[in-house]
């Protein structure tokens, strides 16, 4: 007797019980729904949305910790995570360099900004100091100090993401050098506490779909549809120059190791999906370096690249910096020559490095891009007030897929990649794949031989004097 078929509302009412990508996306249209109906009640779902952020990033300085330690005192060479990091560098560099190149030549080709005629005296310039809180970027010399951190716990304290990581490499070169016999409980029990913060992660991200949920329905109640018509043109051009980018990124991607960037989307469509809902990649990194690991790349690439890659690799960003200068130039009539729009691009190279967690961070780096350039009022950047938030879906997933992408590069380049296994996990074949129902688990870890990282250079304890071992 052939087994019974569930009818479509079970098929359905499982599929929502344990798949995440299908809570997210249900959310997401649910959000956008109330949003859209009752605006007064969508503005009171902020919480939702902030709430869930909050925990997540209370989540992203100890795992960070962890994976860092970990990866340096198991790949047990120090100079290998030297090298990694000067080539995630580079880049980084060389892909948001090649972003604000693609924004430049998308501005001047389409001109989103022309015909406008807005004259800057009539723009609220107080509007972008209301937005940024007053701040400012911090200059290079500025940006590099505060990497470095005054206080062990203060790095924690206030969730600096560089300063944890330098922590990190500092605990896993002292791990390197002291040796395994000299610290024997050190290494498995930051093991264990990264095995917890996994377990934490599956814990809050059952509430994914409330923050997205809580997230659209803001966006939606806040700004409405309408802004959408006005500015149809702009964000046309900065989805259009965002897609050619992720293309570019996926040749590179193939290039460089042989995988693919859409299957590899379809490995995180549920971090993808919940990113564009909040608009935050910070909501899923924890997420997505599990994933990382899973497909094949070293503890150590992943725990020094994707961390650096948040606040080094903004190519989300850079796209629509690039992209704003011009608008808002051709917006007021000004014509830029080449020289200007060069200028455009240097600037933007310094100001997107210190972007990373300072609020209105792209009105920021958009005013210092305008007093540079000396033709453009600043106040003319309060024209992207009311487009900032659409582009943040944008700047979100290339952002996100830029930050992959370097991983994946940078660890085959190092030798740091299990190309097998990613191409497994990549078509679906990896029996320990993430799932989109199961809590984040990570693989039992292995205690290290007492020689696997024991440094040459430290005497063995002489026979006679067994009580000075450390048990």
């Amino acid at each position: 007797m052939p087994p019974s078929v569930p009818s479509l509302p079970r098929r359905v009412a499982r599929i929502l019980r344990t798949s995440l990508f299908a809570q997210v996306a249900c959310a997401l249209v649910l959000g956008i729904v109330v949003g859209r109906l009752w605006p007064e009640v969508a503005t009171d779902l902020q919480p939702l949305g902030d709430g869930f952020t909050r925990l997540i990033k209370t989540i992203i300085s100890p795992l960070v910790f962890c994976v860092v330690v970990v990866g340096i005192a198991k790949a047990g060479d120090l100079k290998a995570f030297g090298r990694i990091g000067l080539k995630a560098l580079i880049w980084f560099e060389v892909a948001s360099t090649a972003a604000l190149l693609i924004g430049l030549v998308a501005a001047n080709v389409v001109q989103p900004g022309s015909g406008m005629n807005v004259d800057p005296a009539t723009l609220d310039a107080s509007a972008v100091d209301a937005k940024t809180g007053g701040g400012s970027l911090p200059s290079t010399t500025e940006f590099i100090v505060n990497a470095l951190p005054t206080s062990f716990i203060g790095a924690f304290a206030e969730n600096s993401l560089l300063q944890v990581l330098i922590l990190a490499c500092l605990v896993g070169a002292a791990l390197l050098h002291l040796g395994h016999t000299r610290v024997p409980q050190v290494l498995p029990a930051v093991e264990q506490a990264q095995e917890i913060v996994f377990a934490v992660v599956g814990f809050v991200m059952r509430l994914a779909p409330l923050a997205v949920f809580g997230a659209m329905a803001v966006l939606v109640g806040q700004y409405g549809l309408g802004v959408v018509k006005t500015y149809a043109k702009l964000i046309i051009l900065c989805y259009m120059a965002a897609a050619l980018f992720v293309a570019l990124l996926a040749v590179a991607l193939k290039t460089v190791t042989g995988l693919s960037l859409w299957k590899f989307l379809r490995y995180i469509r549920e971090e993808m999906l919940l990113a564009l809902g909040t608009a935050s990649t910070e909501s899923v990194m924890p997420r997505v370096m599990q994933k990382l690991r899973r497909a094949g790349a070293r503890d150590d690439a992943v725990g020094l690249v994707l961390p650096t890659g948040y606040s080094f690799n903004l190519d989300g960003a850079s796209l629509y910096l690039s992209i704003g200068t011009l608008f808002i130039a051709q917006a007021v009539g000004v014509d830029l020559s080449l020289g200007q729009q060069i200028t455009v691009v240097l600037v933007l190279m310094l100001t997107s490095k210190g972007m990373a967690g300072i609020p209105g961070s792209a009105f920021l780096a958009l005013s210092a891009t305008a007093s540079s350039l000396g033709a453009v009022p600043a106040g003319a950047v309060a024209l992207l007030l009311g487009v900032d938030r659409i582009m943040d879906s944008m700047r979100v997933v290339t952002n996100l897929l830029g930050n992959c992408v370097a991983v994946f590069a940078v660890s085959r380049w190092e030798g740091a990649l299990d190309m097998e296994r990613a191409k497994k996990v990549l078509d679906g074949e990896a029996l320990d794949a993430v799932t989109e129902s199961e809590v984040p688990k990570v693989d039992a870890p292995e205690v290290p031989k007492a020689d696997a990282f024991e440094p040459a250079a430290v005497p063995a304890q002489p026979a006679k004097e067994p009580a000075s071992d450390v048990s």
